[in-house]
């Protein structure tokens, strides 16, 4: 173990070392450094001058003083938490009936027809055009909220197992068949794994979409979570809470995308793309 820990680690600190002497990195990561300072820089300038009202669009320098307030308060983790127990439920019931159901009708030609029109019907739906109709079959209660997690995640897990499972390469499935590999051997050993880039890249753009789906739900018909925040704040002209809300649903965002990546870097190591 200590072994194997004294090779990676000086590894990697060479890895940083050539990525930090490289001057394309360097300028790479200076661009996305400037941007964002220039840019709330700007906006903090304009709103000491008074070209920008509070009321519609807060500094930078009000909206942190009051992300920190409620943080210390444990509103915001309150709120965030609720949202983040809500998508995390709904994205599970999602992503598993996607994948089971997109790999039946990957594998299958005659579930692949008979379900085609249907899905095809169902698929272009927004999911703003769910909520109503679950509010008034579910009531305004944790149920619907996750079914329309649930709805929003599922279709993006579909699609791409689907896709991952029709495009597996041909040469891959005749070498295994040469082998004299049984249909199951195939399945796991073949087609599950060439499969795989394709179901993370369905289940990051789910989980993203089922974070947009919460806060949706929140605002329409909730008295908890981030979006209810948002909406309960507007009311109050409570901007500088509002904008608080806002960035909080992006930064949770891309720390959910970011999890999302380094569990499939771990699982995915054989693919140079992910890696890279």
């Amino acid at each position: 173990m200590s072994t194997s820990l004294s090779i990676t680690f000086p590894a990697k600190i060479k890895i940083f070392n050539k990525r930090v002497s490289d001057p394309q990195w360097l300028q790479h990561s200076l661009i996305r450094i400037v941007v964002p300072i220039v840019l709330l820089t700007g906006w903090e300038i304009a709103s000491r001058l008074g070209y920008i009202k509070p009321v519609i669009l807060p500094s930078p320098s009000a909206i942190i003083s009051t992300f920190e307030e409620m943080i210390r308060s444990g509103e915001l983790f309150q709120h965030l938490g609720i949202s983040i127990a809500r998508v995390l439920q709904g994205f599970a019931i999602g992503a598993f009936v996607g994948i089971v159901l997109g790999i039946f009708i990957g594998l299958f030609k005659k579930i692949d027809q008979a379900l085609s029109i249907l899905l095809g019907v169902l698929r272009p739906i927004p999911i703003m055009a769910w909520i109503p109709v679950l509010i008034l079959w579910m009531g305004i209660d944790e149920a619907s909220k996750i079914t329309v997690i649930a709805i929003g995640s599922f279709w993006p897990v579909l699609v791409n197992v689907i896709d991952g499972i029709k495009n597996v390469d041909r040469k891959y499935l005749e070498v295994a068949r040469i082998l004299e590999k049984n249909k199951f051997q195939i399945l796991t050993k073949v087609v599950f794994p060439a499969a795989l880039p394709n179901i993370f890249t369905g289940l990051r753009i789910g989980i993203g979409i089922a974070w947009m789906c919460v806060v949706a739900a929140e605002m329409i018909a909730a008295t908890s979570g981030i979006g209810y925040l948002i909406m309960y704040s507007r009311e109050l002209l409570q901007s500088d809470v509002m904008f608080v809300g806002v960035f909080s649903i992006g930064l949770t965002g891309v720390l959910i995308d970011r999890l999302l990546k380094l569990v499939e870097v771990k699982v995915l190591k054989w693919n140079v793309n992910v890696n890279n």
